[in-house]
């Protein structure tokens, strides 16, 4: 069946390719039937309307014709955003082969993969993969940029490496997002408002004034709120067991700390948002633009929320049973208080016909608090799971407990960073080059705490803070590109950039590492007594109180944090190659061979066997955990071009990647430890002598060839029709020390496949780890085929009125979402085969003075997972899209 739909879908793109060429041969040829009237209308001359205009990219640095640009590029203009209905990054996920686009829920900020590239670590010691630009300048904090996303001039998407002209974390491509600039043309504005089901409310607005004839401004503003679609309920669980000595009291023994009530406005999965941005450009003299940028990003939201998958579960004793797909339990409502500042300036000079100057400036100040319930009620044992009888004996108890209770919180964060870049564009003849220098700094510094309130082995809480006051980041960079026309129709290219990256942590302190229940945290304000006496007491979640913990103060009582000092640097020249031929003025070639480079890192200071003994009986060693960077060399064939009288657009893109060192963040394994009760692990807890904790790692190489296709048509007067296919094959290789130790008890279960055995062989790096074999399989998040099209057509009205229906359909392929390839039933961590259609329809008064537009996105509630994974043994959970959202949208240009 697999087979047969990839078949499908490979006959469908073709298919549709030759329909286009087909058609066009059809109007081309006079000695039709001169009857028809669709014949007709498409032998009628061809007018620039019905063709497909030329599109200008900054891809290269300078701007240039789409179809001229020798690189994987996908550039949307403002007219196509609106007639997606994008007014955020996230909505154009499968718009563009190969790309996909995901909400994290984490710093209201996106994980863009391109070519099976991601980043999955979202703090402040990650590096994305992908680079953001704001008009051409690296932005680290882009969130408020991807909000303003009505009001541009055009979205650039570079596929492939971009380790030359824009250099930084642009491994697996780079996002350049261009905004509308102030201009002369007149004093004008626009208005929208977007009323949508969950009460959605938005206003977009948008008003350029020219204040003479040397300065322009431009002022953009956009507020959004939103119920949440989960269906949230307060969360005053107690622990039910008789019969192993947990007995209901009538207290909630869940934290009740942060439990007020909130409605649907507040729910996990909400909107509330709210970003403006003031651009001025200033005319010096003819030879001399300034030009400067405010911008404000507040996110006042709850933040995303994970869901019980009960698909997974059916059939099994994990089902669900009372609970919906979009149900949690909460006794820790959500909330962000996020605020995004940020100022870009820049001097454009003219030097002379030939020569050219630019420098931009940037500094941005991010400042962020937020908390969040970890386990949403999702992870809390089933009757059939308890075994850990009440830990009222001088060991406690380590079995499996009725209920987790888990949250954390950003108690204060503010991240500061400056950018500068110059650079010197100069045509010599046939050779033209760009040269330029590239300084980013970030100063971050952050306390970020997380708990766990019913905590082994006595009952006590758990909890780390990480206390990190000064934790810098530094990027330098020279670099080089120049295009050669040695003949009149060659193009040859080359450039290099040198890049230097430092991470250094000055003054980190970490509070209660070893994450095991510790009285320290109730600050001598609460006791539970001896255990092993009768007087002892595991405390209620009323028993908790404010003070307890939530300050670098309030872990007074744990003894000296661990020192966090620690600093590293990494350098890189990456560097690209290419051969352009123009085979007319409407058609090219190209082939190329680039290079990418993403720094390594570090994580916080921990001891290497979790403050155990480690397998060999010797204690543990201090480790940073660090991992290296990673690089990726693709080789590229590309063809470019226009048919048809100019209303084919068609691009095809064939290429390799080499991938090493691929940085891959999760829960991962680091040691083989010996349990501090000496003893076996227990059948349900076959983890037990296993330290793992989240870390990134490397991954040794990965193949990538995939071959890209997109189209834009007008095949008809009014009519559109745009799409694109995507193949990639990705495939791991050289890693041999992946440790399979997922899910390993309910495998048994279940009869699927056994996890490998432990290794116990001579190579101690190895201990503990079972060895799988995962050569050959794919990367996580990336589907082999991805297809996608759309349709719009025109209808002319009495009086200049319009109307505009508007139809797309995305199609992913099956997923995966962690290297294993996971394919089980029942617990299995990928996403099958799916489709999202998303329709409106759009009516415009003349010249567009205003216009109405109904609208749905996931038109057929799609269900779809983004990530999964165990919530509680078999019991599994999952991210998944939006589901169907449906409004109403008004607007009016003045």
């Amino acid at each position: 069946m697999r087979h047969t739909t990839q078949q499908t879908l490979i006959s469908l793109a073709v298919a549709s390719a030759c329909t286009f060429m087909s058609a066009g041969a059809h109007a081309q040829a006079g000695n039709g039937a001169s009857g028809d009237a669709q014949a007709a209308t498409a032998a009628a001359p061809t007018t620039p309307q019905d063709q497909i205009p030329e599109v200008k990219v900054t891809a290269t640095r300078y701007s240039t014709s789409l179809l001229k640009t020798p690189l994987a590029v996908t550039a949307l203009s403002q007219d196509q955003l609106t007639r997606k209905g994008a007014t955020s990054l996230r909505d154009l996920s499968g718009e563009m082969p190969n790309v996909v686009i995901e909400n994290t829920g984490l710093d209201s900020a996106v994980q863009i993969t391109i070519r099976g590239i991601t980043s999955t670590n979202f703090t402040e010691t990650g590096d994305p993969a992908v680079g953001f630009h704001v008009d051409g300048m690296y932005s680290p904090r882009p969130q408020g940029a991807q909000a303003l996303m009505f009001d541009l001039e055009q979205v650039e998407v570079l596929r492939g490496p971009q380790g030359t002209l824009f250099g930084r974390n642009s491994t697996g491509g780079s996002v350049n997002v261009i905004p509308a600039k102030p201009d002369w043309t007149g004093n004008y504005g626009k208005a929208d408002l977007d009323l949508g089901n969950y009460d959605k409310k938005q206003i977009n607005l948008v008003q350029n004034v020219v204040v003479n004839d040397s300065l322009a401004l431009r002022g953009t503003f956009m507020k959004v709120k939103r119920d949440g679609y989960a269906h949230q309920t307060r969360d005053v669980s107690e622990a039910n067991a008789p019969a192993l000595g947990w007995v209901p009291n009538g207290k909630p023994d869940v934290d009740q700390r942060f439990n007020r009530y909130v409605g649907p406005s507040e729910y996990y999965t909400n909107q509330n948002e709210w970003a403006g941005r003031l651009s001025a450009l200033l005319k010096i003299n003819r030879d001399v633009t300034a030009k400067a940028s405010y911008e404000e990003f507040q996110d006042s939201s709850a933040g995303g929320a994970a869901f019980r998958d009960c698909e997974a579960g059916a059939g099994t004793r994990y089902a669900c049973t009372d609970q919906g797909k979009w149900d949690i339990n909460v006794n820790v409502p959500g909330h962000i208080d996020m605020k995004i500042r940020t100022l870009r300036t820049g001097v454009n000079w003219n030097i002379n016909d030939h020569t050219n100057f630019d420098y931009t400036f940037q500094i941005a100040d991010q400042r962020r608090n937020e908390i969040t319930d970890d386990d949403k009620g999702l992870q809390n044992a089933a009757p059939f799971q308890i075994n850990g009888a009440y830990p009222n004996s001088a060991d406690g108890n380590w079995g499996t407990w009725p209920l987790t209770d888990s949250f954390h919180r950003t108690l204060d964060s503010r991240y500061l960073s400056t950018v500068h870049e110059a650079q010197l564009k100069q045509q010599l003849g046939s050779v033209k080059y760009v040269a330029g220098l590239f300084w980013m700094h970030e100063r971050n510094n952050i306390d970020y705490e997380i708990t766990n309130t019913i905590q082994k082995p006595y009952g006590d809480v758990g909890s780390v803070l990480y206390h990190q006051p000064n934790r810098q980041v530094d990027a330098k960079a020279a670099f080089a590109q120049a295009d050669w026309q040695f003949m009149p129709t060659w193009t040859a290219t080359a450039g290099a950039r040198y890049s230097v990256d430092s991470k250094e942590d000055k003054g980190g302190e970490v509070y209660g590492a070893n994450w095991i229940g510790n009285p320290a945290y109730y600050n001598g304000w609460y006791s539970q007594g001896t255990p092993g006496t009768p007087g002892f007491h595991v405390h209620d979640g009323t028993d908790l109180s404010p003070g307890m913990g939530g300050s670098v103060a309030a872990y007074h009582l744990y003894g000296s944090p661990t020192s966090n000092d620690h600093k590293q640097t990494w350098n890189k020249v990456t560097w690209r190659l290419g051969l352009q031929k123009q085979i007319d003025n409407n058609k090219m070639v190209y082939g190329s061979i680039s290079t990418g480079y993403k720094a390594g890192g570090f994580a916080d200071k921990t001891d290497s066997c979790n403050y155990h003994k480690c397998a060999d009986g010797k204690p543990g060693v201090v480790t940073f955990l660090p991992y290296e960077p990673e690089t990726v060399t693709n080789y590229e064939l590309g063809f470019k071009g226009k048919f048809l009288e100019n209303r084919l657009s068609l691009s095809a893109t064939a290429f390799f990647m080499k991938y090493k060192g691929m940085q891959l963040t999760g829960t991962y394994f680091v040691n083989q430890i010996i349990p501090d009760n000496g003893l076996p692990c227990p059948a349900d807890q076959p983890k037990c002598d296993v330290y793992e904790t989240w870390r990134t790692i490397n991954v040794g190489k990965v193949n990538i060839p995939g071959l890209e296709l997109e189209w834009d048509y007008k095949p008809w007067r009014g009519g559109r029709i745009g799409g694109g296919f995507a193949y990639i094959n990705t495939s791991v290789h050289d890693f041999n020390s992946y440790s399979d130790d997922y899910q390993c008890d309910v495998r048994t279960e279940l009869g699927l496949p056994a996890c490998p055995a432990v290794y116990n062989g001579p190579d101690k790096t190895l201990l503990g780890r079972r060895l799988a074999n995962i050569e050959g399989n794919h990367l996580p998040n990336t589907p082999k085929y991805q297809f996608n099209i759309n349709f719009s057509q025109e209808f002319g009205l009495d009086n200049g009125y319009k109307l505009i229906p508007y139809v797309k359909v995305n199609w992913r392929d099956k997923a995966y979402f962690d290297l294993l390839n996971s394919d089980f039933a029942h617990i299995g961590r990928y996403q099958k085969a799916y489709a999202m259609t998303d329709a409106s329809v759009r009516f415009e008064a003349p010249e567009d003075k205003w216009h109405a537009e109904l609208y749905v996105r996931n038109l057929t509630d799609e269900h779809a997972k983004t990530s999964t994974d165990s919530a509680f043994g078999g019991f599994m959970r999952a991210y998944y899209v939006e589901p169907r959202m449906y409004g109403f949208r008004i607007g009016a240009n003045f």
